[in-house]
């Protein structure tokens, strides 16, 4: 910020003295060209826009728009040179007489951000500056100013009035067309825009479109052959009104930040009342802020997301899209967004003084987002709960009834049959009786895996510790497992780590095409924290698969939180916070 100090200081005195130089000319040059005109009007316009052209970029250094205020000042500094009655000085000042309608021409594009916002305007004004900088230049080449009772043109190639009228001609018809390009835009952007913008738009499109008004009445005028004297009124009142527009713009300015600062005012006294749930913030703060789209956004820091009032997910504006973000910070940690028109972002201080203001109100109306999300996922989960032990159920009775119980009615049947032939056939009856116990240790193995599917026997018996190293163990990817649990833990806190930890590995195995992984568990005063991590390819996406979904709703019924942290390329980690005592 100093060496911008420094450098707008610089500039301000080569403003003094780039106005001052045609102020001088024009007194001392009895004949000068436009000489009364350019000595009123000359020196107040350079000084008008560099000035203001400062102040801008002074407080908006992030923009352009103060930096080319600053070029129109200097360029219509350069232009009326033409006062002079030396030739050289003079036809300096008429090579560069059309730059500074063509810097305002990018101005007026850019306002007020100081970006131009397509590819299709950067073309207008592309060409309007090399009407300005290469074609008009040429022209002058082939003018004979001597002729029209003007100093000698030092630059005359040939004089050759048919290549001037030719140059003339197409350089004001592309004119006209860009003056009429302009006008389409500034009347769109006019009817887009909320209050807020079209109070900082319409004193500098007053202005300014006057000024390309009655240029493009002059380019008419001379395209149709009117009369010279009303050709010299046009350029004149053209003239005139160019040293309006950093009045205009000063204009703006000051009644934006008068309106600011009532409006600011207003937001403050408003917030120490009472205001209605449902909304009221919102509608409170468009209101103040004159932008009837103005979203609210509630920062969830456990989940690391915005919501709205009702606790849905909101997306915060991209840059370069028409809407901005201003964050709303209280005691140094977020609690929201005010989503807004991008053009109030040229009202910092009025953005800046609202988020102040806005604070503890949005963090109070977070709160109630932050419940209601919460209540959401409750329910969500409940369901998802319910589905997974209903399916359990369903798959607990399939494997007893397809396997287990088939297995016994096959064995009950079996030895129905030795009965009948103990006497008859006693090494029938003995075979028999083998296949009835090879199907009885069959049925008890298949029921000790489906309990052991139910609740890990190692888990009940020996703890989280050595049950998390027994799936370690078996896992096909290496793990290497860090416990600083040292005591037996609630059955429902252990129960849920171990699956957290199974389910985890086996996305491992299954997705994660790594080469190694870890698992660390740790109890602290109240918390079971447990870590898993793989050096695999990433982007788990919980949406894909109902497993990840599960372990969370499994962890939060015990008011434990799950976090899952999956980049492209990076590896997967999930970590787990459970309450314990």
């Amino acid at each position: 910020m100093d060496s911008l100090k420094r450098a707008l200081w610089g500039l301000a005195i080569l403003g003094l003295v780039a106005g001052a130089v045609p102020l001088g000319l024009a007194m001392v040059s009895e004949h000068g060209h436009q000489r009364q005109l350019i000595a009123i009007v000359g020196p107040v316009t350079g000084w008008a826009f560099v000035g203001t052209g400062l102040y801008v970029w002074w407080r908006r250094p992030d923009s352009n728009f103060g930096a080319l205020m600053t070029a129109v000042g200097f360029s219509s500094c350069l232009g009326a040179l033409r006062v002079a009655t030396e030739p050289t000085i003079f036809i300096t000042g008429l090579v560069f007489i059309a730059l500074p309608y063509a810097v305002l021409y990018h101005m007026l594009l850019a306002f007020p951000t100081g970006n131009v916002r397509s590819p299709f305007e950067w073309g207008l004004i592309g060409v309007s500056y090399a009407s300005a900088i290469v074609a008009h230049p040429v022209q002058v080449l082939f003018q004979d100013t001597g002729r029209a009772g003007l100093p000698e043109n030092p630059l005359l190639i040939a004089a050759g009035p048919e290549v001037v009228a030719i140059i003339s001609r197409v350089r004001f018809g592309i004119g006209v067309l860009l003056i009429a390009a302009l006008a389409v835009i500034l009347i769109g952007r006019w009817r887009e825009a909320g209050p807020a913008y079209r109070r900082r738009l319409l004193p500098v499109v007053m202005s300014g479109g006057a000024v390309f008004a009655l240029f493009g009445a002059w380019y008419l005028s001379v395209l149709f052959g009117t009369s010279p004297d009303l050709q010299e009124w046009l350029e004149r009142a053209r003239v005139v009104a160019l040293a309006t527009v950093p009045i205009g713009l000063l204009a703006g300015l000051l009644h934006s930040r008068m309106a600011s600062a009532t409006a600011v005012s207003d937001l403050i006294t408003r917030f120490g009342e009472p205001i209605p749930d449902g909304g009221g913030l919102r509608d409170t703060l468009a209101e103040g802020l004159e932008d009837p789209s103005l979203e609210l956004a509630y920062w969830l820091p456990r989940e690391r997301r915005y919501v709205d009032i009702e606790g849905q997910p909101v997306a915060i504006p991209e840059s370069g899209k028409g809407r901005k973000a201003t964050f709303v910070e209280r005691d140094g940690r977020p609690v929201g967004a005010i989503i807004h028109d991008a053009m109030l972002i040229q009202e910092p201080e009025r953005l800046r003084a609202t988020a102040a203001a806005v604070a503890l109100t949005l963090d109070i109306e977070r709160l109630q987002a932050e419940l209601r999300a919460r209540l959401d996922e409750l329910s969500a989960s409940r369901a998802r709960i319910l589905r997974a032990a209903h399916d359990e159920r369903k798959r607990i009775e399939r494997n007893l009834h397809d396997g287990t119980q088939q297995r016994l009615t096959s064995v009950a049947m079996e030895l129905g049959m030795v009965k009948s032939r103990l006497e008859l056939d006693p090494l029938a009856a003995d075979e028999a009786l083998s296949q009835a116990r090879t199907g009885l240790s069959v049925a008890l193995a298949e029921l000790r895996d489906l309990s052991q599917g139910i609740h890990p026997g190692i888990l009940a018996e020996r703890g989280l510790g050595a049950a998390v190293e027994d799936l370690a163990y078996a896992s096909p990817v290496p793990v290497r497992v860090t416990s600083r649990v040292h005591s037996r833990l609630d059955e429902p806190v252990e129960a849920a780590a171990y699956y957290v930890v199974a389910e985890a590995l086996a996305n491992v195995t299954k997705h994660a095409r790594a080469s190694t992984a870890a698992v660390v568990l740790e109890h602290v005063p109240g918390q079971l924290r447990l870590a898993i991590t793989d050096d695999g390819v990433g982007g788990a996406d919980p949406s894909r698969g109902s497993g990840l979904n599960g372990l969370a709703d499994r962890v939060q019924a015990l008011g434990g939180s799950l976090e899952l942290r999956s980049e492209v390329g990076s590896g997967t980690r999930v970590s787990v916070v459970i309450p314990c005592g």
